[in-house]
This record gives structure tokens, sequence and C-alpha cells, in this order.
């Protein structure tokens, strides 16, 4: 699998895919055209790009995700643990909850998926 990030603009096109798979590549240019303003020549470019990361695949002109966006995001953010924190989530979470004051929903939501990982 290729790399988890993905510019400001790859992440949009890349939303445009998640939105509307599977879907001709013909309709990819056409939503491509409308929502970013591109031609057909950059649609396919970055396209190509993103299924050589092995994100989607363009299999006889029908388009279609190899990974689901929940997926990526989660690789995305493992990476982002792992190259910033040492690839560890309670220093990340330290960090974060020192800049940011954490609600009693999200410190209760915390804790629910800290409970489901210990019985699951």
């Amino acid at each position: 699998m290729g790399e988890m990030k993905l510019a400001p603009v790859e992440s949009r096109f890349a939303d445009l895919i998640w939105q509307n798979e599977p879907l001709p590549s013909s309709q990819l240019v056409k939503l491509a055209e409308k929502a970013l303003e591109w031609k057909k020549s950059t649609t396919y470019t970055v396209l190509k790009r993103l299924c050589e990361r092995g994100i989607f695949q363009n299999e006889s002109g029908m388009v279609a995700a190899l990974i689901s966006k929940e997926e990526f995001q989660s690789k995305q953010s493992e990476e982002f643990v792992n190259e910033t924190f040492g690839g560890s989530l309670p220093a990340f979470l330290a960090s974060f909850g020192s800049r940011k004051k954490l609600s009693e929903k999200e410190i209760t939501q915390l804790e629910s998926i800290i409970q489901d990982m210990r019985e699951g």
C-alpha cells in the first residue's frame, strides 16, 4: 500500500470517488470538472496516482475504492502517530489533551472505546 497522505485537492477528489463509487471514469471526469474545475487529463493523472498508491482502482473504465474512506483515515492516523509520536497513542493523547480541553462527552467516548478494546 502506498503513502497514506493526500494533498488537500487529492482529498477532495478522493471524496468524490468515495461518495459516488462505483462509477464510470467518464462520470468521474464530469464530477471533477464541476467540483474541482479540472480538465479530463488532470482527472486521469490524479486518478492514476491514487490507483498506484492502492487507494482506488480503474478497471475497464469503472472506478472503485480498494479501501473505504474510514479504513484510509485509520491508516492515515496510524501513520501520523507512528511518525510523530513513535507509535505511542498515549503520547499523542497527552499532547492533544494538553492543548485542547476535552469535553465530558469526548472523555466518555474515549473511555467507551478503551473499554471496547479491552473486551475485544
